[in-house]
């Protein structure tokens, strides 16, 4: 069928001879008459075949001219190369070149924008909760680092940061009769506290004292909050972590007679009236980690050491039948009475779950005796040490865990044993040891002061970098520096704080940091 089409005027568009010519490449051999030119598929495809024929062909001029500019780059790579600059330039000008590459400064402003928190991956740990909880000692895990052993780490600092948090934002202890509960910020929602913890001090401040200075208040206090008592009550957390885990956070030194109690560093008896055992030593812990633990306030506060037996004794009666575990975490001081909080629990709590202690930067507490009764009542202690950290190698006097190590296997044992029941500073730190290290940080300054190197915030820093102990700080650490920074700035790097300016990155109007609402995490 044909379908005819009339249009008006249709003189205007006869066609006229016209021949067609493209720069010197006819579309045929001959000029084409678009008269004669054939309807027919024949002739069309032989038209389209030549007119690709055009289009693959390149121009002599184009091609010699990229020949030339490929000549010249050639030429300008042999001539660097062969300057050989990358054993001129000093590693340091080489490094310092990379940080100020644009890839560099977005991932500086990623990790200090507060917008854009990146968390580590948390995957299911059901099948292997006990190897992270400790059954093993953490052989493994450590050297390298387990992504998920990092990503648990990290997450019991920061409930010892809500502690810290919750104290500073009201440090003063209620005057009332029952001491109420107090509201923790946890920054993990799946847990809810069930108990505020207080210690107190043995030890009081003349009555001088407050009529020369009464505005210290809280700082003169002999009792204070100092942590709490936390359990996981999420479905699918419990389901991901294989167990409904309970958590004891404790924070460090706040208070001024905290500080004195934390100079009487005279090993004690841990049980009065007991003696050194045939082939054993005794148990013994600082005096004044174990006031702090044992005493109480005139009935009104209970000590620390029965507030937290019997509010887990109370949980674990609470969900007897479930898969149970107890995670006592602290920093400085509190990782001090994290220790004695576990050999409570694994001694007085029948059928106690499995028990493990995450400490950070904490000191020694005890003597070798200690530490063996500890080991035989099965708790679990991993120590997070920070290389430049000073507190955590007080107290004690004779002799370090690496020298007595050596000694007692060159014989001297017996001598020893005899010196750990008779001298008063022969401490021994306990459980298995995790060492990260200021100055691997490519933020922080190698000589950072003592407070930044027990800084808790620093700490969790050099956790979520950690990969191994021969390998640089990882790149893809996810852990913003916002906090770190404000609390630490002059042990920053002033290449990095100056970045910071450049970025135009005002902490206080874009993050809302103020220095009254970001309460720093205190350096013991």
């Amino acid at each position: 069928m044909q379908i005819g089409l009339t249009l008006p005027n249709s003189h205007l568009f006869q066609p006229k001879d016209v021949k067609l010519k493209c720069n010197g490449f006819p579309l045929n051999a001959q000029s084409v008459n678009l008269k004669t030119l054939s309807p027919s598929t024949e002739m069309t495809k032989k038209h389209i075949a030549n007119l690709e024929k055009l289009l693959q062909k390149t121009n002599p001029v184009i091609q010699q001219s990229c020949n030339n500019r490929s000549t010249l780059e050639n030429k300008r790579r042999n001539l660097l190369e062969g300057l050989n600059l990358a054993n001129i330039w000093p590693d340091e000008m080489r490094k310092a070149a990379e940080e100020m590459s644009p890839r560099h400064l977005n991932r500086l402003k990623r990790l200090l924008s507060s917008k854009s928190i990146e968390f580590s991956p948390r995957n299911n740990l059901a099948s292997r909760w006990k190897e992270y909880h400790g059954s093993n000692n953490w052989l493994g895990l450590l050297d390298p680092l387990d992504e998920n052993l990092r990503r648990e780490l990290v997450r019991y600092g920061e409930f010892i940061q809500a502690a810290y948090h919750c104290f500073h934002s009201d440090p003063a202890t209620s005057a009332e009769e029952v001491l109420p509960e107090r509201h923790v910020a946890l920054p993990d929602r799946s847990y809810k506290v069930t108990k505020s913890l207080y210690a107190t001090s043995s030890i009081g401040l003349p009555k001088w004292v407050d009529d020369v200075a009464p505005d210290l208040g809280w700082m003169t206090q002999r009792s204070s909050w100092i942590g709490y008592v936390a359990v996981c009550e999420d479905r699918n957390e419990i389901r991901r972590m294989g167990r409904r885990d309970i958590v004891i956070a404790l924070r460090g030194t706040a208070t001024c007679l905290e500080w004195a109690e934390n100079f009487r560093d005279l090993l004690v008896e841990q049980n009065v009236g007991d003696d050194c055992a045939e082939g054993g030593v005794q148990s013994k812990v600082e005096c004044g980690f174990l006031s702090l633990y044992k005493t109480s306030d005139d009935h009104r506060v209970p000590s620390l050491a029965e507030s937290v037996v019997n509010e887990v004794q109370r949980l674990i009666e609470q969900y007897k039948g479930e898969p149970l575990s107890i995670t006592i975490t602290g920093h400085s001081l509190g990782a001090a009475l994290a220790l004695l909080v576990a050999d409570d629990l694994s001694t007085c709590v029948p059928n106690a779950p499995p028990v493990a202690v995450f400490s950070f930067g904490g000191p020694r507490v005890g003597n070798r005796g200690f530490a063996d009764r500890l080991n035989d009542n099965n708790v679990k202690v991993l120590r997070i040490v920070n290389n430049q950290d000073v507190i955590t190698r007080v107290p004690g006097m004779f002799v370090s865990e690496e020298l007595d190590k050596k000694l007692r296997e060159s014989g001297a044992g017996r001598v020893l044993d005899m010196l750990d029941c008779r001298m008063p500073w022969a401490y021994s730190h306990v459980g298995t040891e995790f060492r990260v290290d200021t100055k691997m940080s490519p933020f922080l300054k190698p000589n950072a002061d003592v407070a930044c190197c027990h800084d808790l915030e620093a700490y969790l820093h050099l956790v979520d970098g950690f990969t191994a102990s021969n390998c640089p700080f990882r790149p893809n650490a996810k852990r913003s520096l916002v906090r770190l920074l404000n609390e630490q700035r002059s042990n920053f790097k002033r290449l990095y704080t100056s970045k910071g300016k450049g970025l135009t990155i005002n902490l206080d109007r874009e993050h809302n940091f103020s220095t009254s609402s970001c309460l720093p995490s205190p350096s013991s």
